[in-house]
């Protein structure tokens, strides 16, 4: 049988279609091979290392404050490279940062827990450093290719849509299985379960060699994933028309920072996501404490994580439908308000027995991931809006430091959100030289209280950047996308 012949665009190139979504969604996959270790970093150090609650916050914060410098950094490199690549820029600098991401999310899980604070504190900051950098010239552009791959915003939306795909299918993995791997259910001589005799629960151990082996799978199935990417998908935008500077003057860092803040899309995407990492993912280390201290089932925490997110799912087969009818600003505000319900309902569990206080705990988080459907599918495709926004508005087109700069403040969030969570733990009676067996029934119930009241900051959070900063509604993107095109011809 013979194969069907390959449908050209206008512009010569293969038309868009499942080959470039599934492609794009890949490399999200590949970044979460390696970013899905994130929430394991403060557990690992926490709990295996023993490192001290406010050491490490410092350290993280430390670490996290030179990763979102790193970014802009890294994107106004991209936007001022001019050299011919036989892969093409983007892909070119994508596979120099995934082949450094084979080895680099391993280097941050060395499993030395009798070495000298001092020791300690070098192998964090080095091991990070090094795995940061190739993590931020892999994801960089990655994220700033969206932009090039269509020009055609409904197909952007598509992209976002399959990037949230890759991301959460690339989370869930490791989420789900890395827990079962790493942690053990102990029990005595006689096959009985070793039981804290504070909280009742049974005592877990966290396998730290464990974590460094998994660690180095996860880099190669990453590393996979990017090379599927690099060769399926098209680049249907010049690649030169990303631009820092139309005039030939040098970037300017500071006007960059000043022109971003003047971005009203970029800043209400970027408090949206800032809000999401700052409450949603600095939970993660105080939701494994909470599991182990409080249920005894630090295990299974990542099955239950990702039951509660499932719902996401729902909404991707109908997303550019929901997203012509009612546009990506206005479905992203619904959503938003109902994971305001899921934060609140989340409040309720732990006032409640503990016989059903894990499934109370689900049920808000059901209704929160419900809520956070429509934008995790259009949160990217927001940014690439704010992009194009910035031309509209300035006459440039930044696609590597409008991004980055987003970038910037994710990471920043990123950073000062597990680094404050970590006070809180300790502040909330958190002893690290206890490890999870030692800890106080008061201690395991304060977190209860913590992880709640995280998941809805983070709603909050996502409210106001949507729905009070983001200024692009479905009548302005018609308005706005009308005068680009306009400008091009």
């Amino acid at each position: 049988m013979a194969k069907k012949p390959v449908q050209l665009d206008a512009k010569g190139y293969r038309k868009f279609g499942m080959r470039d979504k599934v492609a794009y969604a890949a490399g999200d996959f590949g970044c979460n091979m390696s970013f899905a270790l994130k929430g394991t970093v403060q557990t690992f150090w926490l709990v295996f290392m023993m490192m001290e609650t406010g050491l490490l916050s410092g350290l993280l914060l430390l670490v996290q404050i030179w990763d979102a410098v790193n970014d802009p950094l890294i994107g106004a490199l991209i936007d001022s490279d001019r050299r011919k690549y036989k892969m093409g820029k983007f892909k070119t600098y994508i596979f120099i940062g995934a082949c450094g991401l084979l080895v680099a999310g391993a280097a941050v899980f060395l499993p030395f827990p009798n070495a000298p604070t001092v020791v300690k504190a070098i192998l964090f900051i080095l091991g990070y450093i090094v795995w940061d950098a190739c993590y931020t010239v892999a994801n960089v552009p990655y994220g700033s290719m969206l932009s090039l791959v269509t020009e055609d915003p409904g197909e952007r939306a598509q992209l976002s849509t399959w990037r949230s795909v890759g991301s959460m299918v690339g989370g869930m993995i490791p989420g789900m299985i890395l827990p079962m791997l790493i942690w053990r259910k102990e029990v005595d001589a006689n096959g009985k379960p070793v039981l804290n005799p504070e909280t009742g629960v049974q005592v877990e151990t966290l396998l730290g060699e464990r974590v460094f082996w998994v660690a180095l799978l996860m880099g190669v199935l990453g590393f996979i994933a990017f090379l599927f990417m690099i060769k399926t998908i098209t680049i249907r935008v010049d690649e030169n028309s990303v631009k820092t500077n139309e005039a030939g003057e040098k970037f300017n860092v500071f006007s960059a920072f000043g022109n971003f803040l003047k971005n009203r899309p970029a800043v209400g995407a970027t408090i949206a996501a800032m809000g999401m990492f700052l409450g949603m993912q600095s939970a993660t280390t105080a939701n494994t404490i909470m599991f182990a201290t409080y249920f005894g089932k630090a295990s299974l925490s990542g099955v239950v994580m990702m039951i509660g997110f499932l719902p996401m799912f729902l909404f991707m087969p109908f997303i550019k439908n929901i997203v012509s009818k009612y546009g990506k600003k206005e479905a992203s505000v619904a959503g938003t308000l109902v994971s305001l319900v899921g934060g609140l309902v989340m409040l309720v569990f732990p006032m409640v027995p503990k016989s059903i206080a894990l499934i109370v705990y689900m049920a808000g988080l059901v209704i929160f991931g419900l809520g956070m459907g429509v934008y995790t599918c259009v949160s990217w495709a927001l940014m690439a809006d704010a992009i194009d926004y910035n031309e509209w508005k300035t006459g440039k087109r930044e696609e590597g430091t409008v991004y980055s700069l987003h970038s910037f403040f994710r990471k920043l969030a990123q950073g000062v959100g597990p680094s404050a969570v970590l006070l809180l733990m300790g502040a909330l009676g958190y002893v690290s030289k206890l490890g999870t067996e030692g800890q106080s029934a008061q201690t395991a119930y304060n977190m209860c209280w913590l992880v709640a009241g995280l998941y809805l900051f983070s709603a909050v959070l996502q409210f106001i950047g949507i729905a009070l900063v983001y200024n692009l509604d479905k009548k302005t993107m018609e308005k706005m996308n009308a005068e680009l095109a306009a400008r091009k011809k």
